[in-house]
Parts: C-alpha cells; sequence; structure tokens
C-alpha cells in the first residue's frame, strides 16, 4: 500500500490523472502536437544518454547480456500467447488478434521512463543498461505479430516493413543515444547533465498530462472496444509483467531491475507497433488497437502496474 500510495501521490502520476480528468470533462486543454513530439524526443535522448553513461562506468557484464537475451525471449513469444486469448475470448478475427498481440509484445517507452522515475525517486535504483533492453524489445513483437496475422498469406518480411520496424525513430534514437552516453562516459556527460537531468522530471509531468488526455479521449471515441477487451487489456500487463518478473529473477537481476523487466513485459506500445501495423496490415482496426494499448493497459500500468510488478520483484526475489 506504501509503494501505491507513493506512486499516486507522485507529480508524473498526477499530471497524468490531471489529463484523463480533464479529457473526461470536456475540457478544451491541449498540448500541440509540435511540443508533444518535442517532449518525446527529449525524454527518449535523456533516459538513453543516462542508460549509456551508466554502462561506461560499469562496463558490459553478464547481467546486461542475461537481460537482453530474457527481453528478447519476452518480445517474441509474448505475442504468441496474447493472441489465442484474443481470438477465443476477445472474438477477433486473426489479423486483428496479430496487430493487438504485437502490441502487449513491444514496450512503452513513457511506462518505462515513469516507472525509472518513480523507482528511482524512492531509493529503489534501476541498472542502467536496462534501456538497452528497452530499445531491444520493440522489434521482435512486431515480427511475431505479423507473423501470426499473415502466417496463411506467406507474406510477411516485405523490404519496407524491415525498415520500418528496424529503423523506426524510437529505436534509432534510444540506441543512438546509449551509445553516445557509453563513448562520452561521466565525465563526458556532465556538462550536458543540466539540460537532461534537471528538466527530465518537469518534461515527464507535461508529457503525461498529454498521455492522460489522450488515452480517456481514445477510450471515449472508438467503439471497437468491448467489455472483455477493456479486461483483457488489464489482464495481459498483470500476466506478462508477472512472466517478465520471473524471466528476471531467473537470471539473477537485482531486484530494481527485476521490476523494470517486470514493466517492460507489461507494457503495451502506442508509438512503434501502431507505425508499423498502419504499414503492414492497413485493414486491422487502428481504433481498436490504440484504445486497448493506450487507453486501458497504459493508465493501468502507470498507476498500478508499476508499484505491483516492484512488489512482485522484491517478493520473488526472496521466494525464489
Amino acid at each position: 500500500m506504501d509503494q501505491l500510495s507513493a506512486t499516486l501521490l507522485s507529480a508524473p502520476v498526477l499530471f497524468f490523472l490531471l489529463g484523463g480528468l480533464a479529457a473526461l470533462a470536456r475540457s478544451d486543454l491541449a498540448i500541440p502536437e509540435t511540443l508533444a513530439k518535442g517532449m518525446s524526443l527529449y525524454l527518449m535522448a535523456a533516459i538513453g544518454l543516462k542508460g549509456g553513461v551508466e554502462v561506461a562506468k560499469a562496463g558490459i557484464g553478464t547481467d546486461l547480456i542475461a537481460a537482453m537475451a530474457a527481453g528478447l525471449l519476452l518480445s517474441a513469444c509474448l505475442p504468441f500467447l496474447v493472441a489465442p486469448i484474443l481470438r477465443s475470448f476477445g472474438k477477433l478475427d486473426r489479423v486483428n488478434s496479430g496487430a493487438v498481440a504485437a502490441h502487449y509484445g513491444s514496450v512503452s517507452v513513457v511506462t518505462f521512463v515513469t516507472a525509472n522515475q518513480i523507482y528511482g525517486g524512492s531509493g529503489f535504483i534501476v541498472a542502467g543498461f536496462m534501456v538497452a533492453v528497452l530499445a531491444m524489445m520493440e522489434t521482435p513483437a512486431i515480427l511475431s505479430g505479423l507473423i501470426i496475422a499473415k502466417r496463411q498469406s506467406g507474406n510477411v518480411f516485405d523490404k519496407d516493413l524491415l525498415r520500418e520496424v528496424l529503423f523506426n525513430g524510437s529505436v534509432v534514437l534510444l540506441l543512438g543515444s546509449f551509445c553516445i552516453g557509453m563513448i562520452i562516459g561521466e565525465q563526458g556527460f556532465e556538462p550536458i547533465s543540466p539540460l537532461f537531468k534537471a528538466g527530465f522530471t518537469g518534461v515527464l509531468c507535461l508529457f503525461l498530462l498529454d498521455m492522460g488526455l489522450i488515452a480517456v479521449r481514445r477510450i471515449t471515441q472508438t467503439r471497437s472496444l468491448t467489455m472483455r477487451l477493456a479486461l483483457l487489456g488489464v489482464l495481459f500487463p498483470i500476466a506478462n509483467g508477472a512472466l517478465g518478473v520471473l524471466a528476471g529473477t531467473l537470471v539473477g537481476l537485482d531486484a530494481p531491475s527485476v521490476a523494470v523487466l517486470g514493466v517492460l513485459a507489461a507494457s503495451a506500445s502506442y508509438i512503434a507497433v501502431p507505425a508499423a501495423m498502419r504499414l503492414s496490415l492497413p485493414q486491422a482496426d487502428t481504433g481498436l488497437y490504440l484504445a486497448m494499448s493506450l487507453g486501458v493497459t497504459f493508465p493501468f500500468n502507470i498507476v498500478v502496474g508499476i508499484p505491483l510488478y516492484r512488489w512482485l520483484a522484491e517478493t520473488a526475489g526472496g521466494v525464489l
């Protein structure tokens, strides 16, 4: 309960709730799209740089290799666990099942950033190399989702899609800034740290305000989101997060890194995967997969999931 209270009363989460309440009240509050995109670029660059600097300090070790292997396996396999449930319980066809499943195997950068900030604020410090795991987990789920959706047609790996998946902006910026952080190290990061450290929480608050507005508006505007699918939007992150925590514990990560691997497994993409799905599965219901990932799963993880996965990580560490 203490962790849940601390999360709910943190500034980023309160700004997210403010955005949701403003949308429910049909306020005209809005963040300009160009500003929102700029904040997104800033957050990804900042988390990548800080992660690279931390790895430069600690070096590349077995923990990084183990975490990346666990993350890649989770991202590739989770869509195959999610899709049959979407078809049987959610009543979705093969194409929409594949599209939605890809979102639940991939990751949400903002959920990761928020978890890092909340955990770090309470002294639960996450290893810097987890940002590399974040970047690695975006891509495999997209390919898995397309295999599910197109396995009867045999047309999965076309050139345009592979380029979209491997070189989408979030992956390039995260990995690029992570590499820059590794190259410049702590000494090279010091001159730019006032920009990327001092302003980080403030920018995150404004970004989550915008996310709160968008999430609630997605839910209220779509007609494809049934009660069954909304329920799955809550159950999937719990189950996937528990699998992430189990995987992190089994490969020997420390408790904060285990918790964040749970966050990554539980999160659902709403940036990279929708872009890939629009390109490769234009017949899939865009409103549906965005309503589930951004309108249901994202708020659940921000408010409830972040403290839940920490509790699971600490509990698993004492049991296994």
